[in-house]
């Protein structure tokens, strides 16, 4: 009996999008509550409320209709694939199914820029992803508690999407 992929979330986009955030899978805890960046030790929606005032304490729809307000969609490169816990270096480079960017895109030309959370999704995507179109790329810090930085510097270099 073969193991079963995992599957991915759907985007959060909208046709006001200018900026994409792509991780680069969702953990296990996020996976369990269907929920982008669900676990609480993980720096991404702490750093959204600090960057564009999105309460925490929201319920997730309304943290996402706030990032949308923003022009902010979210996905991650990875739609399929086959990994042991939470950790990018348990993914199963064999078997894993990138998402349709070239839809993505395609559907949403209003996005312009592509800010990948943390290196694993941007070499994935640099990787496996083909686009013809002109997009501007940023590399941020992951948002994820396994990437340790002194306080203030994981903020600090994510500020760069609440000026673009």
């Amino acid at each position: 009996m073969t193991t079963p992929l995992l599957q991915g979330f759907p985007p959060v986009v909208d046709d006001a999008a200018r900026l994409l955030i792509l991780g680069s899978f969702p953990s296990v805890q996020s996976l369990a509550e269907r929920q982008y960046y669900a676990n609480p030790r993980n720096a991404f929606w702490p750093m959204m409320a600090e960057l564009f005032g999105i309460d925490t304490g929201l319920a997730y729809e309304s943290r996402l209709a706030a990032l949308q307000s923003h022009g902010i969609a979210l996905w991650d490169v990875v739609d399929k694939c086959l990994r042991v816990g939470s950790a990018d270096a348990k993914i199963d480079r064999k078997c894993l199914v990138v998402n349709d960017f070239g839809w993505l895109f395609g559907r949403y030309p209003t996005i312009s820029t592509v800010c990948f959370n943390g290196q694993t999704a941007a070499t994935l995507f640099r990787r496996l992803v083909s686009i013809d179109r002109a997009l501007t790329y940023h590399l941020l810090p992951s948002s994820s508690p396994a990437r340790a930085m002194r306080p203030g510097e994981k903020l600090a270099a994510w500020r760069l999407i609440a000026q673009s």
